[in-house]
């Protein structure tokens, strides 16, 4: 047990790492703004497309894990391309290279040549392959090291937000010392400290590497899905039977876990059809030909689940702003309040993590207390729609808030002048960080409880993965709905709404756009709850030469009816 112990300890120093790496990232707004003068708009563009890529990433990886490589060499490739890109970060600085490359070592956009930006970029690109192979693998790593934990219970106490998480997260070592890092001005000296703990973190976890449990790749059962679709394609041409009973289910009596047949998508049923010119057992032997009744149903679950899905989307753009364009305001307001207090934006995302953590806790009370009357569905769409109901409140309060502000510009004078200090209070922003916190609260939470409802059992290994997904899809979306809400505002209105500064955008506009677009998505979301068939679980009594054994089963119904 010592020893499994110790061996949880080295990997655990890799989490260290990423709560590190994961609070800095927090500032690269502020450095690609005034180190490199890109434009915010280009900027958030940067910063969204690094974590959405990061959050997508770890499904594709999680496959691979499965099926290709094993967890540790995930962890130990995943680990070295974090070093590197944390080693090419610091070297993208001005000061790092400026002998080698033959430019001026000031924190100034002159002093940024093309060799800097290749760094930068490709820097980027590794620490987010780094984030997701830790994300995509150690979790399970861990549990094959826990010997006494279930592998499934062991992943789960895992939160999706492993890589995205409060201040008070993992460790308080790590929190401590990145608010450390608001001190430290010069931004080689800032990634050159991350660099040297990626690399010791890594070094940890090489030094256990011959006592580490490791298990090879058993196979996904992701696969099982493809089976279903490859399957249905080749038996189009037959005709599906009048009886579920004439599909092809297992009988193997171990198999305590089946679903039965439902009237939907009625073309996946071809992949149980049981061929008349070839015996069963010869058929069974190829399983990429035939697919039992569970597997068929378990695979139109999926289906089922994909409109849903797409309204998780809206909410992820709504809320990307919070790490991108809140946070830029709130760096050009000069953050007094009468002259005695002073704000910053460590202290609203301090309030929206507090925010975020109650409405949480909030939550998962709330789920319980109708679960307990059998009322879990219900339980999702309302939190659903509390979700987005809190979006578009952020997004209206960002709205005035943004409104007011253009306004002090305007008055002031300061039109032209990006790099002065507005005056005006931080409480103008306070509103929409902790609504922003709220629905993220919401929306998380609600995403991972009804994925763990309704997700298919046979892949409900990759639930949170999914789920990472669905947030990281929604990310990079904003900076499409950015890109494409600036081409038709300047064909509508001859004026583009983003700008190279804040001062010269609209966005305002911009924040009303995205709660029309809530407000429009809560409706598709009633919708699609409406007709989505939710899964509950009952359990069926079956007698056997030993005695009942007791089965479980899936019973399917909509939500009104």
């Amino acid at each position: 047990m010592p020893s499994t112990l110790l061996n949880v300890g080295k990997i655990l120093v890799l989490f260290w790492s990423d709560v590190f790496v994961a609070f800095v990232f927090w500032m690269m707004m502020d450095y690609l703004t005034e180190v490199w003068m890109i434009s915010f708009v280009h900027a958030a563009g940067i910063v969204n497309i690094f974590w959405g890529t990061a959050h997508v990433l770890p499904l594709a990886i999680r496959y691979l894990v499965d099926t290709t490589i094993s967890k540790y060499w995930m962890i130990l490739v995943s680990s070295f391309a974090y070093t590197a890109g944390m080693c090419l970060l610091t070297m993208s600085t001005p000061p790092a290279l400026a002998g080698a490359m033959g430019t001026c070592s000031d924190y100034k956009p002159e002093c940024i040549g093309e060799g800097q930006k290749i760094l930068l970029y490709t820097a980027l690109g590794l620490i987010a392959f780094g984030i997701s192979g830790h994300m995509g693998s150690i979790d399970r790593f861990i549990a094959d090291q826990a010997t006494n934990f279930r592998e499934e219970e062991f992943s789960m106490s895992f939160r999706p937000q492993l890589i995205i998480f409060s201040f008070w997260g993992l460790s308080l070592v790590p929190n401590i010392l990145s608010i450390a890092f608001l001190f430290i001005k010069s931004w080689k000296i800032k990634f050159g400290i991350l660099a040297m703990f990626t690399t010791v973190s890594t070094l940890v976890f090489l030094s256990g590497s011959s006592s580490y449990r490791r298990r090879k790749p058993q196979g996904s059962s992701l696969t099982t899905v493809v089976r279903v679709f490859v399957a249905s394609i080749s038996k189009l041409s037959y005709r599906c039977p009048r009886h579920a009973s004439e599909l092809y289910e297992r009988s193997d009596i171990n198999d305590l876990y089946v679903v039965p047949h439902s009237r939907g998508l009625r073309w996946l049923d071809k992949a149980a059809i049981i061929l008349p010119n070839k015996t069963l057992r010869q058929q069974e032997r190829n399983r990429w030909r035939l697919c039992s009744i569970t597997e068929v149903e378990e695979t139109k679950c999926l289906v089922h689940l994909i409109p849903i899905c797409f309204t998780f989307i809206i909410p992820g753009v709504v809320s990307s702003i919070g790490n991108t364009f809140l946070l830029e305001q709130a760096e050009v307001i000069n953050g007094k309040d009468g002259g005695n207090f002073s704000f910053g934006p460590l202290l609203l995302l301090l309030l929206y993590y507090i925010s975020k953590d109650r409405f949480t806790a909030f939550y998962e009370g709330f789920v319980g207390h109708l679960t307990s009357v059998g009322w879990n569905a219900v339980a999702h769409v309302v939190g659903f729609a509390m979700s987005m109901i809190l979006s578009i409140l952020c997004c209206v309060t960002a709205a005035i808030g943004e409104t007011r502000r253009l306004d002090v510009v305007r008055s002031h004078g300061l039109i032209d002048k990006p790099d002065e200090k507005i005056p005006m209070s931080l409480f103008w922003l306070l509103p929409q960080f902790l609504l922003l916190g709220a629905a993220d609260g919401f929306y998380e939470k609600g995403i991972d409880m009804f994925f763990s409802d309704q997700f298919p059992r046979m892949i409900f290994r990759y639930l949170k993965y999914i789920f990472v997904a669905t947030m990281g899809v929604g990310i990079i979306g904003s900076t499409l709905s950015v890109y494409y809400a600036g081409i038709i505002s300047e064909r509508i209105g001859k004026h583009n709404w983003f700008q190279d500064t804040l001062n010269l955008s609209r966005l305002d506009n911009y924040y009303w756009l995205l709660a029309a677009l809530t407000a429009a998505n809560l409706a598709v979301l009633i919708i699609a709850a409406m007709r989505f068939p939710y899964n509950y679980l009952s359990l069926e009594q079956i007698d056997i030469d030993d005695g009942p054994l007791m089965k479980m089963k899936i019973r399917s119904n909509y939500l009104f009816g």
